[in-house]
């Protein structure tokens, strides 16, 4: 996927439908991880496999479809630990610049706050457990061991 022509001619009101936050945002948060990645980047070290605009289109992409690590990773053709990495490293670089942090508990708890509610999303997800071979009341212990 080339995301940088297809940003380049995506229409400004598209930007809320498809990454959640409006152009003037995005190319803000871009700015900012471009800046950190830069920085980053002066010590040396082996390139990274996604580039800066797409772990930030990842990163949107994870909250606003809810889709798996795995099914991103599968459309960059990266391995999913790789996303998980890249959302990280976004989600670390944008709350250290201070632009884009919510305020702390205290600071919630005050009165004359301006943020009063705070929605926090916990969808879960299913955990692989082995089902085949195994008895119905398997208790962990292993035979012949004393």
């Amino acid at each position: 996927m080339d995301n940088e022509k297809r940003i380049k001619n995506l229409p400004e009101e598209k930007y809320l439908v498809l990454f959640g936050v409006r152009k003037p945002t995005f190319d803000e948060m871009l700015a900012i991880l471009e800046r950190a990645y830069k920085e980053m980047r002066k010590k040396g070290g082996r390139e990274r496999k996604l580039c800066v605009l797409d772990m930030l289109i990842v990163t949107l992409a994870y909250y606003r479809d809810y889709r798996t690590m795995e099914n991103l990773g599968f459309d960059y053709g990266v391995h999913k630990q790789r996303i998980s990495e890249a959302i990280d490293w976004v989600e670390k670089t944008l709350i250290k610049d201070g632009v884009f942090s919510l305020p702390s508990k205290r600071g919630l708890l005050k009165e004359n706050n301006p943020v009063s509610i705070a929605i926090i999303d916990v969808t879960e997800q299913e955990t692989e457990r082995p089902k085949h071979k195994q008895k119905e009341s398997y208790s962990g212990k292993k035979n012949g061991t004393p």
